[in-house]
């Protein structure tokens, strides 16, 4: 999930856009002309060409936050382990289908509607995985505006009622006369980005500490896949007794513990960004004596009560200097502001659309070209995921090699997600958007190659490739879109990215039907489909971000860039 990535860079990064004013200026310019002289902090946590800046009609947002100094150390260290326990829990269990697949066909979900056809409750169960993946990516366009609106807890709270709404229509699914299973799986996955998006703001808890604090989230997030094969392990250990009903029943304490986390122990209230505490810091306190409704007071008041004023001021400044300068520590946030430079200039395409509006960002082929990529190689990505099984077993001729490959994937699924965490940073960072984007198309091709030779050892290297690829694939886009769009029309492009390519995720139903009726039991020509379009987009995306890195790179060494060129 990508987003962890953004909000990395989000923590340091803001910068200025045409149309927008830094907070700063928005609330001195609603306060009447008073001498202040606050007291510096001793650092500049940002380097003094970004100054930290918001849409001009959100200034009233400065009191859904609260900075991570107002609240104890233990407290913030507490809210983050139970926010990995959580997103464990609940985060991304859905991904485990591969896992929990054999499970519901053991237990003779769909026999009935299928009226004994394996191949019939094999598309039933994978439509089912595909709405939930389809919905995962586009609900997170409506949480982002709860979130921004409600808060962290709202969501929270949300996300857990739906994760019990969907255990309660899988635990009865088999005693009930219509399908269950398709809005119960539903909502086990909305109530994956409700619990896991939320979680983000906690990076800013200990600022410091925020790579290390989204590592933990995104390893929780890709680790939740496992959940589902560690009920399967259960499942046949029992000999099925353990049954579906059983276990989502089991289940439903993980929505209870998340609402009493969220109104116990998580934050109400989004934690500040550095730059959003620096920014407050600046700017004068809006209490009562600044508030532009006492303007017709102040022009009454004496020399004295200025001076105490100002002398009230002035120590608010300084404990407050005081208490960032303790969080953030006086080097460490210089170092680090001065690597995300260094990254940025170094990914060749950072600001070439920054300036622009979203509707001209979107009709560019900066936005055409990934948003394509990724339809193409998210629908490949769901659809190995939901028929891993049945394809191996075409392809090796053998159902017993075909259930060893499996399970290899649900062990290796959630482990490849954890492993590749600490690399794809320093890949993102040390690298070219050009050269990681070529990484990605020649990674997919090699998957594709492997995923249609006839030999074991080609099926576990796809596996193994595959698990790795998955997490730096959608790390990679959530990057790019950051580096070329921006922040302040990131939620709109990279969110209509991910939107549209879930929608399109519906097309593997059509895959499915090619698959198992247009090419009788044969996965490889819907392979070398799939491979054919991603490289032929990919070459294409790749090519265009070379020509025009360089360009714009000439242009920027020779400090013009023309309005509205790309």
């Amino acid at each position: 999930m990508s987003l962890p990535r953004v909000g990395s860079l989000e923590t340091f990064l803001s910068v200025p856009q045409e149309g927008e004013r830094s907070r700063r200026g928005s609330i001195a310019s609603t306060a009447p002309s008073v001498t202040i002289r606050p007291q510096r902090i001793s650092f500049n946590p940002l380097p003094e060409s970004w100054d930290p800046v918001i849409p001009e009609g959100d200034v009233d947002n400065l009191a859904n936050t609260v900075g991570a100094f107002e609240v104890p150390q233990w407290k913030r260290i507490l809210q983050i382990v139970c926010a990995v326990i959580y997103c464990f829990f609940a985060a991304g269990v859905v991904f485990g289908y591969a896992a929990i697949k054999p499970v519901l066909k053991k237990t003779g979900a769909y026999r009935e509607i299928c009226e004994g056809s394996d191949t019939c409750v094999e598309m039933r169960l994978n439509l089912m995985f595909t709405v939930a993946a389809v919905a995962t990516n586009v609900v997170a366009l409506p949480v982002g505006a709860i979130l921004d609106h409600f808060g962290p807890q709202v969501c929270g709270i949300l996300g857990a009622v739906f994760l019990a709404i969907g255990s309660c229509f899988m635990a009865f699914a088999e005693s009930v006369s219509f399908d269950a299973f398709l809005p119960g799986y539903l909502f086990l996955a909305l109530g994956g980005p409700f619990t896991y998006i939320s979680s983000f703001q906690l990076s800013n808890a200990f600022p410091r500490s925020s790579g290390l604090i989204l590592a933990l989230l995104t390893g929780a997030f890709d680790a939740s896949s496992a959940l589902f094969l560690l009920y399967r392990v259960i499942f046949q250990r029992t000999d099925g007794a353990f049954g579906l009903q059983k276990f989502f029943l089991a289940y439903l304490a993980v929505p209870a513990m998340i609402v009493v986390m969220q109104l116990t122990i998580l934050p109400k209230q989004s934690y500040k960004t550095v730059g959003e505490m620096m920014t407050d810091y600046d700017a004068p306190t809006l209490s009562e004596p600044f508030h532009s409704g006492s303007a017709i007071a102040d022009d009454q008041i004496d020399e004295e009560t200025a001076l105490l004023r100002e002398q009230s001021q002035t120590s608010h400044n300084q404990n407050i200097a005081q208490e960032i300068e303790e969080l953030l520590g006086s080097g460490t946030a210089d170092k680090q502001a001065h690597r995300e430079e260094a990254a940025n200039n170094k990914s060749g395409v950072w600001g070439v659309m920054h300036n622009h509006p979203a509707l001209e960002q979107i009709k560019s082929p900066w936005f055409i070209l990934i948003c394509l990529f990724t339809v193409v190689q998210m629908t490949r990505i769901n659809y190995f995921v939901a028929t891993i099984r049945t394809q191996y077993t075409a392809i090796l001729g053998s159902e017993e090699q075909a259930m060893e490959i499996n399970y290899f994937f649900d062990l290796a699924l959630p482990l490849g997600g954890i492993i590749s965490i600490p690399f794809i940073g320093g890949i993102l960072d040390h690298t070219s958007t050009i050269a990681v984007l070529a990484t990605l198309v020649t990674v997919a091709t090699t998957i594709g190659v492997l995923g249609v030779l006839p030999y074991t050892w080609a099926a576990y290297a796809n596996v193994c490739l595959f698990v790795l690829y998955r997490p730096f694939y959608y790390t990679a886009v959530s990057d790019y879109s950051a580096k070329v769009f921006g922040f302040r029309t990131f939620g709109t492009v990279y969110g209509l990215i991910i939107c549209l390519a879930g929608l399109l995720n519906f097309s593997q139903s059509g895959l499915d039907y090619l698959f198992h009726e247009t090419f009788n039991e044969d996965p490889v020509p819907v392979n070398l489909i799939l491979l054919s379009l991603g490289l032929i987009i990919g070459v294409f995306l790749v090519g265009f971000v070379t020509l025009k890195a360089r360009g714009f790179k000439m242009k920027r060494e020779a400090g013009y860039l023309g309005p509205g060129e790309y």
